[in-house]
């Protein structure tokens, strides 16, 4: 087991505090590199949950909270072998700029985190994230947003509107844009938690969905789930064209259930890569780099 990188975070503070301008300095030398390396795969680790609200993985509901923690097991995660690169939010991408763990990476800025986690406005999920203009600006490589659709929220019209707009400023930019589409319920009396629906009929409408988005899909890219019974994986992964990358998601206790899953959904001939973040970052045995690297041994 490997141990995590240290993170010193009073250094991050002072930089943060007396030179702020070091962040763009950073973004503007940092080592670039293309979105598909030799290999033709990306595994990306994904550390935007912290932006929406969602703290929890497992039973620990502020698992996520402490960021020293967090900045440590990502530093370690993309230390390791076969690791394309980060999706995060700005805060989290700017420490990684300033530790100098993005060289050479892919580097996804999180889009729309307004729909927090809980709230009655969860549907109404705007983009309070990172814009067309400030991926480009930075010299980041894509941008990702969630698009989860609830039929009996209206909110669910606001994001739709605005995720289309999205596709549309990165596409001006030639900028690749993953959407994480959901069919997304409540209970029946429209109260209760939101639950996304993983049933195939779901993930099928809301590939068709996020497909259909803007005046091109050029750009764009799918990042869906494994749907609750793996083998409807291969018909519903029919109904899109464009390339698309699994949803790691909470795996809860059973590491082992969850590889099987991402296992057999990569060999899909649209599926090009994992973006799993919980999952190998929190791992039930605590082994950041030994969830790591089965994931990347995976594609």
């Amino acid at each position: 087991m490997s141990a995590l990188i240290p993170v010193d975070v009073g250094s991050l503070v002072e930089i943060r505090a007396r030179h702020p301008e070091a962040i763009a300095e950073a973004a503007a030398r940092r080592v670039r590199r293309g979105l598909l390396g030799e290999r033709g795969r990306l595994m990306i680790v994904a550390a935007d949950h912290p932006a929406r609200g969602s703290l929890g993985v497992g039973g620990d509901p502020l698992a996520m909270a402490n960021r020293k923690d967090l900045l440590e097991r990502l530093c370690l995660a993309l230390s390791r072998p076969g690791v394309d690169g980060v999706l995060a939010t700005a805060d989290i991408l700017e420490d990684l700029l300033l530790l100098g763990a993005l060289e050479g990476k892919v580097v996804m800025g999180s889009m729309n985190r307004g729909g927090l986690a809980g709230a009655s406005f969860e549907l109404d999920d705007r983009f309070t994230g990172y814009r067309p203009q400030d991926i480009e600006r930075l010299g980041f490589d894509a941008g990702k947003l969630l698009l989860r659709v609830d039929y009996s929220d209206p909110g669910s019209l606001e994001t739709l509107h605005s995720a289309a707009r999205a596709v549309d400023g990165m596409a001006e930019r030639k900028l690749p844009v993953f959407v994480e589409p959901f069919v997304t319920r409540r209970g029946q009396d429209g109260a209760g938690p939101a639950r996304n629906d993983l049933s195939a009929a779901a993930v099928t409408t809301s590939i068709a969905v996020a497909s259909g988005l803007a005046g091109t899909s050029a750009y764009t890219w799918l990042k869906v789930p494994v749907t609750e019974n793996p083998d409807d994986m291969a018909r519903v992964m029919e109904t899109s064209t464009l390339p698309a990358v699994l949803l790691g998601g909470d795996i809860g206790d059973d590491q082992d259930a969850a590889y099987e899953k991402w296992r057999g959904a990569l060999q899909l001939p649209t599926v090009q890569g994992l973006v799993a973040g919980r999952a190998l970052l929190y791992p039930p045995d605590g082994d950041v780099a030994g969830a790591v690297d089965i994931a990347v041994g995976l594609l």
